[in-house]
């Protein structure tokens, strides 16, 4: 392991079936945001993303370059105060103080401790015992995670916070499972994750 890797332990491995959620205006749409863990033993990973998993709009989630969605278990308490101070709670039942344990927290498929986003580079990878992934993008989120975290001001504070997670592409298919640790692997370093995430912000607010 060279020194400028860090190694990280799964706490969740989860994956959903599209189904409908309701948004802003009453209308219905279909997402695959609920995800919840998977029964038990190892996950199987393809160029795809885990089996069982399914997005809705393979535009904004999911295909090659995002087929893995993986999150720090840490900014659980950050959501759990954030739902707290807005008086709501998740569509979907969960525990916040046993994250990545049952539910996922805001949609990952995977929930990691000892990483966070400050520390991830595009281009780094995951590299477990049965299979390697490559970090490709940060989540920025779209309309259904209003709806999905159960007020308006979700987007928001995602954006304010940095709590964003990233998205992988698969560069060794095989499988994974909770419990596991994985080594980041240092890529190019030449973007930093967090960095590409602040400048979509502020794009998206310039426009």
């Amino acid at each position: 392991m060279s020194e400028a890797s860090m190694t990280c332990r799964i706490l969740g491995v989860h994956v959903a079936t599209v189904r409908p959620l309701r948004v802003a205006g009453g209308r219905t749409v279909m997402s695959g945001i609920g995800k919840q863990a998977v029964a038990s033993g190892f996950c199987r990973v393809g160029p795809l993303g885990l089996d069982g998993d399914e997005q809705a709009d393979p535009t904004v989630h999911g295909g090659l370059a995002k087929a893995v969605y993986a999150y720090p278990s840490e900014h659980a308490a950050l959501w759990r105060q954030a739902r707290l101070e807005a008086g709501v709670a998740s569509l979907w039942e969960q525990d916040d103080e046993t994250a990545g344990a049952s539910a996922s927290l805001v949609g990952e498929n995977l929930a990691l401790a000892g990483l966070l986003e400050s520390q991830v580079w595009i281009g780094d990878r995951l590299r477990l015992p049965d299979c390697e992934l490559v970090v490709t993008e940060p989540r920025f989120p779209c309309f259904k995670f209003n709806a999905a975290m159960g007020w308006n001001g979700a987007a928001r504070q995602m954006a304010r916070t940095g709590a964003c997670g990233w998205y992988l592409s698969v560069a060794r298919a095989g499988s994974l499972a909770a419990g596991q640790m994985a080594e980041l692997v240092p890529g190019p370093r030449r973007v930093r994750l967090s960095e590409v995430f602040a400048s979509q912000v502020r794009r998206r607010v310039e426009l």
